[in-house]
């Protein structure tokens, strides 16, 4: 029988519709040197084994197997097979495996649209170990205001939106994730520093430090310093709360930022944490999405984890204390 060059094998092949079956009892021939035990490998019989590797070698017109005594060895062209055998039943592993994912609902992509709050204090710690454990799903995430959320998800720009209940969530189906209490932060020997509550609008009156770029809080602020008349007078603004909260120490300004983030930051830096007395500075955040039954598995196994992971503690404790102060 004439022999190719595993480039000529590699050619011919390229018209040829191998049968999975037949690479699998190469492999299986090949690595144990024998048709005999190779067959046995894949659960043949030893002639039906005989005869597809004699079928292979006469479709692809070339020796595969070098036959002796002690048993048989690949050809060089039988190694150039062996080679692409192995790479194609890899990619159908692979290929399987993937599939079997995606109907399982454990492979995908999650859009999540969340406030500035929820996005920096309460989902890092929860999306984590939630992406430990899917890896094969993706997350896009991305900070919006609250309103934006809202649209965004009945839009269906996003799959899932973490927004607070100061906005109208309309037909959104919601669960309850955290609640969020903005203080003012002050430097620990500023005026305001002995205070144990204050209006947003006395506040308003001191030079603040906010958030840099187009933060959801930072607009939130600015809508309610407007409406009172008390436009801020925003000094400096920063990445992040931590950062918030050290210009504040510095005594740069003032500004308002979570209590989660400043009883953290307090811990330490010297600055001191005061209420606001606004009813708007207490604010449930919720998970919203249009439809929880019409979510793609991936999105539906975030949600049931935020779900999980939200912290009706502190929802309990603002229902009483809105009860007390309707």
């Amino acid at each position: 029988m004439p022999r190719l060059s595993p480039q000529g094998l590699q050619d011919r092949s390229q018209k040829l519709s191998l049968d999975l079956t037949d690479l699998r009892l190469f492999i299986a021939v090949a690595e144990r040197g024998s048709i005999t035990r190779g067959a046995d490998e894949v659960h043949l019989a030893l002639a039906s084994a005989s005869a597809r590797v004699r079928a292979l070698e006469a479709t692809l017109g070339v020796a595969l197997l070098e036959r002796g005594r002690r048993g048989v060895r690949p050809t060089a062209a039988g190694e150039a097979l062996l080679h692409h055998a192995r790479r194609v039943l890899a990619d159908v592993a692979a290929l399987r495996g993937e599939l079997d994912a995606h109907a399982r609902g454990l492979k995908g992509r999650v859009r999540l649209v969340s406030n500035t709050v929820a996005l920096a204090e309460f989902l890092p710690a929860v999306l984590a170990g939630w992406l430990a454990a899917h890896p094969a799903i993706d997350l896009d995430v991305e900070e919006r205001p609250s309103d934006d959320i809202v649209r965004d998800v009945m839009a269906g720009r996003a799959d899932i939106g973490i927004a607070a209940d100061s906005v109208d969530l309309g037909a959104l189906e919601r669960f309850p994730f955290a609640v969020d209490r903005l203080v003012l932060v002050v430097p620990r020997r500023h005026r305001l520093a002995r205070k144990r509550r204050i209006g947003f609008v006395e506040a308003a009156a001191e030079p603040f430090v906010g958030l840099a770029g187009d933060s959801a809080l930072q607009r939130h602020l600015a809508g309610h310093a407007a409406r009172a008349g008390r436009p801020l007078a925003l000094r400096v603004a920063v990445q992040g709360f931590d950062a918030v909260c050290r210009m504040v120490e510095a005594g740069i300004g003032v500004a308002v930022v979570p209590a989660a983030a400043a009883a953290r930051c307090r811990r330490s830096m010297a600055i001191v944490p005061v209420a606001l007395a606004d009813r708007w500075s207490e604010r449930r955040l919720m998970i919203g999405m249009r439809r929880l039954d019409g979510l793609a598995p991936p999105a539906r196994a975030l949600v049931a984890h935020l779900r999980a992971n939200a912290d009706s503690a502190s929802f309990r404790g603002a229902a009483k204390q809105r009860a007390r102060n309707p």
